[in-house]
């Protein structure tokens, strides 16, 4: 069967090239950010997926690499993908969407809690494009009393030469 990519499937060939990233961190509770760089390459599978693979140093687990997957389907409409890290051994799954504007992708995921207590909590990813050459990528996660609390932001620069 043939698939023939949608608007939203251009719309991730936009991640596609060479990246460097700054990162801010907050990793606890009465804690200074921490900061770190890392660098991204990003490429499609079909024009229907990109797979981006990173490697940094991240702040208390040392070097580390990262995969993320993206796709779209049209049958539910939404986003869809997945996200593993060398520094954990949860596969974390995607479902998200675009807004209106077409600048913003809201992934969402449920994973372990921070808290380390063995519960699970509501995450979510969120890719905005800034320019064609600068994203973001903020996370953050659903706290006890119904509040977001964004604990990460990555600025993600196109590489120069792409």
């Amino acid at each position: 069967m043939k698939t023939e990519p949608q608007k939203e499937h251009r719309w991730l060939e936009k991640l596609v090239g060479e990246w460097t990233y700054d990162i801010e961190a907050i990793m606890g509770p009465d804690k200074p950010p921490e900061k770190s760089k890392g660098s991204e390459t990003v490429r499609s599978l079909g024009g229907l997926w990109t797979v981006g693979e990173g490697a940094s140093e991240t702040p208390g687990c040392g070097p580390a690499q990262t995969m993320m997957t993206l796709g779209y389907d049209p049958r539910t409409k939404r986003f869809v993908g997945t996200w593993i890290g060398s520094m954990m051994d949860y596969l974390w799954h995607y479902d998200g969407e675009l807004d209106a504007a077409g600048k913003v992708l809201t992934l969402n995921a449920e994973g372990p809690a921070m808290s380390g207590d063995g519960k699970m909590a509501k995450y979510q990813d969120i890719i905005e494009f800034l320019s064609d050459d600068h994203r973001t990528l903020k996370s953050r996660f659903l706290k006890d009393d119904g509040t977001w609390n964004e604990f990460m932001t990555a600025h993600y620069r196109r590489a120069i030469g792409d």
